[in-house]
């Protein structure tokens, strides 16, 4: 099988050619009235300071109650309040040299915290337009020490601003646990994708619905599917998390990986470590040439999803995101690039 190595001229002329066409899920927005609730529970965190530690945590507590738990508990693992040793640890937490450092960082990269509430409000105003009956989480934005970049809950999205300090942020290649692959999207302009797609997740990923690869990739095109919708005029390469050279290394392989899934017989694998392979953040895709990016298999579904739109555009969002039938997707999609 000939693959195709990555050609910047080619590229530009396939990104062109993209650009050009009308985006059908550029909406107006102009009418929507729901508003996504932006806190910044980090600041109020720290603004606690030589404070009455005990007491004022109970204050901070009372006005978020739901997710002082999910970042006590979850997100730092000091425990709760009614914990002996909480004080201590949240004291000690809020003292450390590098939390405290991290949070001058922090505070310098975000220096207008009110671009990153604009954008997250923009981004949810498009989701309220496809789902006006569903409920708008309120979104938190924090220091977590490096944990988790995204979380979520009932109605609750967190944000850990520090996972987002940008590629050359000198803690994160301290960090054993980060590969450089994830470094490569730890910078703030990748917030948005992040938590369209974590979001979608929460609200209509059901795990036990794909039972094989191709319903992995079905299901997880759908859901990059919906970050289309909720941020129209972002590109492709900072949605899916490639660089220009990886999103163009897939455009021009695309019929030669979708013939190597048929002719190896993967699409219909159940084996938990094909769809790893496929599926998982990965530097590179296994079985295909080193230049390929991870996270193959998400892309593939993503252009079956958006050719099965294209094709049915009677098909609003919310009946796409309620269809677990990723073989009719498929089959109704005529997916067959050449």
């Amino acid at each position: 099988m000939k693959w195709i190595k990555t050609v910047v001229l080619m590229g530009v002329i396939a990104l062109l050619f993209f650009a050009c066409k009308r985006n059908t899920l550029k909406v107006s927005i102009s009418d929507i009235t729901q508003e996504v609730e932006v806190v910044p529970f980090g600041e109020a965190l720290f603004a606690l300071d030589g404070k009455d530690t005990l007491a004022a945590m109970a204050e901070l507590s009372n006005a978020h109650p739901d997710f002082f738990k999910l970042y006590t508990y979850r997100v730092i693992q000091v425990g709760g309040l009614g914990d002996t040793l909480f004080p201590e640890l949240m004291r000690l937490f809020l003292t450390d040299s590098l939390i405290t450092d991290v949070k001058t960082k922090t505070d310098s990269a975000f220096s207008k915290p009110t671009e990153l509430s604009n954008d997250l409000k923009k981004a949810f105003k498009y989701y309220s337009y496809h789902f006006p009956e569903k409920e708008l989480p309120t979104i938190y934005t924090y220091i977590s020490g490096f944990n988790q970049s995204v979380v979520t809950a009932e109605n609750i999205i967190g944000i850990s601003l520090d996972k987002y300090l940008g590629r050359n942020c000198p803690y994160y290649q301290q960090l054993n646990t980060t590969p450089q692959y994830k470094i490569l999207n730890m910078h703030k302009d990748k917030i948005l994708s992040d938590v369209a797609f974590a979001w979608g997740i929460t609200e209509f990923e059901h795990a036990d619905r794909a039972s094989n690869l191709l319903g992995n990739m079905v299901e997880k095109g759908k859901l990059m599917y919906l970050v289309d919708a909720m941020l129209p005029d972002m590109e492709d390469s900072l949605k899916i998390g490639y660089t220009t050279q990886q999103l163009e290394w897939c455009q021009m392989n695309e019929p030669q990986m979708w013939t190597y899934l048929i002719e190896h017989e993967m699409l219909y694998t159940t084996k938990r470590m094909n769809v790893i392979r496929y599926i998982n953040p990965a530097p590179t895709t296994s079985g295909f040439p080193l230049d390929s990016p991870g996270r193959t298999g998400v892309w593939i579904g993503w252009q079956i999803v958006r050719q099965y739109m294209k094709k049915h555009p009677e098909v609003t969002l919310p009946e796409l995101m309620a269809n677990y039938d990723f073989q009719q997707i498929l089959n109704d999609s005529g997916y067959n690039p050449e």
